[in-house]
């Protein structure tokens, strides 16, 4: 039985570039995010390249509603291998810390830290029973540098990328990894490039962000998950000094 990759928040940037990315190497793909029209045009668009995909509707601010949307991917596909998670909000906003309260960062919780980790537990037990899985964890670079007037909600993904490492150091042994890629860029067809635009102008922040292929962010997961040689990487990394 072929494997299968889950892509959680799967749109039109790097979600859709991940599926294709491992479709090519014979995954099925599970595609979940909460906008079926765009999931269904993507499994359309993997199907033209040969590659098995589905789709699966589902809100990832509620993280209670995760053993059964894994149990839905599980009952479609028989198993679940390695997990993509990468959901974006489009009430997400970059803005400075000073400006930050505590009801925004709240309103983030659920979907940027907690889902994840009730996504790890639904799937755990498999991949313990079989000695292999890969969860791969998608943040902004913001996570692990902070940028001044560009916070938003980056401390929840620093505190998911704490608990990322924390999760590879124990189960790496059992043949399972979690690794972290950490975006510090505009992502090329995504929702998010016009939000960082829109962020650049209203706050007058100074950050540069290059805009990268989703296809090129797609292959470092690949690069990844194939040699699991180490726990995060940056894209693009940054210039030594």
């Amino acid at each position: 039985m072929s494997k299968v990759i889950a892509v959680f928040g799967a749109g039109t940037g790097l979600g859709a570039s991940v599926a294709h990315r491992f479709g090519r190497e014979g995954f099925r793909v599970a595609l979940v995010a909460r906008r079926k029209k765009y999931l269904d045009a993507l499994v359309e668009q993997l199907a033209v390249g040969g590659v098995e995909a589905a789709a699966f509707t589902a809100d990832l601010s509620r993280p209670s509603e995760v053993p059964a949307l894994v149990a839905r991917i599980r009952d479609r596909f028989g198993r679940v291998d390695v997990v993509e998670y990468g959901p974006f909000s489009t009430e997400q906003s970059l803005i400075p810390a000073a400006e930050m309260d505590a009801a925004a960062l709240e309103k983030g919780i659920p979907m940027f830290l907690l889902t994840p980790v009730e996504v790890v537990r639904a799937v755990l037990p498999e991949w313990t029973q079989r000695g292999d899985g890969a969860f791969l964890l998608t943040t902004g670079v913001t996570a692990v540098h902070p940028v001044p007037r560009l916070s938003g909600l980056a401390p929840l993904g620093a505190a998911a990328r704490n608990y990322l490492h924390s999760l590879h150091g124990e189960l790496a042994e059992a043949g399972i990894y979690a690794g972290t890629l950490s975006v510090g860029a505009t992502i090329d067809r995504s929702e998010m490039s016009a939000l960082i635009a829109k962020a650049g102008t209203s706050t007058g922040s100074t950050a540069e962000f290059p805009l990268v292929d989703p296809d090129d962010l797609a292959e470092q997961y690949w690069d990844m998950y194939t040699k699991r040689d180490r726990i995060e990487q940056l894209y693009p990394q940054p210039r030594s000094v």
